[in-house]
């Protein structure tokens, strides 16, 4: 069976279809796979003639999952987690057939309190990227590493913290988003999306998807977007 293998084995439906949040998406789209090759044409002519110069295309196939945890509230107020608290099991090997396979922590919280973190097992490597505008810190479990299961025949990561927290609130995130549905029928039905951006001084593009619930009919032309109380138009 594929999803007993790598990844794949978290996969277990009765963990993911009752978490706060998830979402499948599959994404198909073309890529060139052979070109001509143009050697004496200049490089503005290259580029504008490289886009109709395929000879052969490939599909790509893209496939996520996005799950999102209430950690929080089921481990009565607690930040810590673990592989096995979210899906009931934990990871064994990699897949056979995957070139990478490797699980990331973000291990950086805000007021630099990375002191009072514990992730376990101790992650062999650590990276270390800008994230709407904030350096963070992630520890990297790489599947295909043979050392990874020496000691062990499965990886259960978990993060603790070495002692309780002044409070219980959990961090506001720079961007969050909150929607909710008000009226009903075709004539005053509405979804209203109120998304934030609490950074002091700096603005992020935003792209949003919505699901819409099947019992609501949208209409393009009614399509409103206030910002800072101004009417505002999308890309």
């Amino acid at each position: 069976s594929p999803l007993q293998a790598g990844l794949a084995v978290l996969l277990k439906a009765e963990r993911l279809f009752h978490s706060s949040y998830h979402s499948q998406a599959v994404h198909i789209r073309p890529i060139c796979r052979v070109t001509h090759r143009f050697a004496q044409l200049p490089f503005t002519c290259l580029s504008l003639v490289q886009d109709a110069s395929c000879l052969a295309v490939s599909w790509e196939l893209r496939q996520t999952l996005t799950v999102v945890f209430d950690t929080f509230s089921s481990g009565q107020g607690k930040k810590d987690w673990s592989l096995f608290k979210m899906f009931s099991r934990t990871l064994t090997d990699a897949c056979p057939l995957a070139s990478q396979s490797k699980v990331y922590v973000d291990i950086s919280p805000k007021n630099k309190e990375k002191e009072l973190l514990e992730v376990t097992p101790p992650p062999a490597s650590v990276h270390e990227a800008i994230v709407q505008g904030d350096k963070r810190t992630y520890a990297v479990y790489d599947l295909l590493s043979p050392s990874l299961f020496n000691t062990s025949r499965s990886l259960n990561v978990q993060l603790k913290w070495k002692r309780p927290q002044d409070s219980s609130e959990l961090p506001t995130p720079v961007l969050h988003a909150q929607r909710y549905v008000s009226g009903y029928g075709l004539q005053t039905g509405e979804i209203s999306t109120l998304i934030y951006n609490t950074h002091p001084y700096r603005a992020f593009p935003v792209i949003l998807l919505e699901t819409v619930p099947w019992y609501l009919r949208l209409y393009v032309h009614t399509l409103t977007i206030i910002t800072k109380g101004k009417e505002n138009k999308p890309s």
